[in-house]
């Protein structure tokens, strides 16, 4: 029989040996250099209402344009990670994506609170404009940037109203000794006026208030609060939302698995989210109105707060305010910076005002 000699055997021990090592190499290059071709998102909505179906667009969208080489799939809250768990799991890798809203997560990021629960909001054109042409996003992307996750605009958010009561809101008192869920800095100005608040998942709002858990709860706009039956509780629904004005909401990808998508893929998940956000600005405000006709047809009371109990709120809110410039830095910058952008926005309509 043939045999090899002992030089031969050794070389031939050394080219398995690189063959093997160049494997291992490229299969690991492929496993940590690649990002997954479907990306998992836990949503803090229900798909069932409109803002879990925002996601589910986008997930269609980016699955129909990069012809299935990406796939994008929603899970209901809860599936993944719990509501208030999406920044910490996408920043782990526990989960690649998730989709909230910034305010969700104040607690851990100081500048969140900008980004969708302003209390005396400037309008969602200057807040849509620092955030894709001014400052914006690059100030929150800085924050979230010690966090190892990406953050991409996804989802419009217009102005919410003030919220479901159960009595009457006459005075500024009526707040003292109120159980409220309310989410943000709206709450501690609420807090200053004796409120108590608690920040309530939104699957959780209505068994709060129909087992007495609160007293009131803002949650959402008229289409989504009405989907999820708070009108068969409260009776009393107040405008205006002095809480929170326009915002969006965020689709958040852990950094690694952004980085690993081609500059292909990255362009389409960012194309998906602009054209999401427009599409739902031209929509969303003529669907609340319409909403409304129907919350009044099944006896809701649309009511307004006084002008006193505004005048108290707005000064509540300029304490709070400076609390949290002096305490946040970051919030200070950011703050500072969206009023300046505004101010040229209103600028410009002050301008064009035509007087009747």
């Amino acid at each position: 029989m043939f045999s090899l000699k002992y030089e031969d055997k050794k070389m031939c021990k050394k080219i398995k040996t690189f063959v093997l090592s160049a494997t291992i190499f490229a299969t690991s290059t492929v496993v940590f250099a690649e990002s997954p071709s479907r990306l998992d998102v836990a949503s803090g909505y229900s798909i069932r209402n409109m803002f879990g179906a925002s996601a589910e667009n986008v997930a269609e969208k980016v699955n129909i344009l990069s012809d299935g080489e990406l796939k994008v799939k929603v899970y209901e809250p809860g599936e993944l990670v719990p509501p208030f768990e999406i920044l910490n799991s996408v920043s782990s890798g526990a989960v690649s994506a998730g989709w909230s809203s910034i305010a969700y997560f104040a607690g851990t990021l100081p500048i969140a609170n900008l980004y969708g629960a302003l209390p005396f909001s400037p309008s969602a054109e200057a807040i849509f404009s620092w955030t894709a042409a001014g400052e914006g996003r690059e100030l929150l992307q800085k924050s979230l940037d010690k966090f190892g996750v990406k953050v991409v605009p996804c989802s419009y958010l217009p102005q919410e109203p003030g919220g479901w009561f159960n009595k009457d809101i006459n005075s500024i008192e009526d707040f003292k000794g109120l159980s409220m869920r309310i989410s943000g800095l709206g709450a501690k100005v609420l807090n200053k006026y004796g409120a108590t608040t608690q920040l309530i998942p939104g699957g959780e709002v209505y068994l709060a208030l129909e087992r007495g858990r609160v007293d009131a709860a803002e949650f959402s706009i008229p289409q989504v609060d009405m989907s999820m039956g708070l009108q068969e509780i409260a009776k009393n629904y107040y405008f205006p939302g002095w809480q929170q004005g326009a915002g969006w909401l965020a689709l958040l990808i852990n950094k690694k698995v952004w980085n690993g998508y081609s500059e292909k893929h990255q362009a389409m998940i960012e194309t998906v989210c602009k054209a999401n956000i427009q599409k739902e600005f031209d929509e969303v405000v003529p669907a609340q109105v319409r909403a409304l006709k129907e919350l009044r047809e099944k006896g809701v009371a649309v009511k307004r707060f006084p002008a006193s109990v505004l005048t108290k709120l707005h000064k509540g809110w300029e304490e709070v305010r400076e609390e949290e410039m002096r305490n946040n830095p970051e919030f200070k910058e950011a703050y500072e910076s969206l009023m300046k952008h505004s101010a040229l926005v209103d600028e410009w309509y002050e301008l064009q005002q035509i007087s009747k």
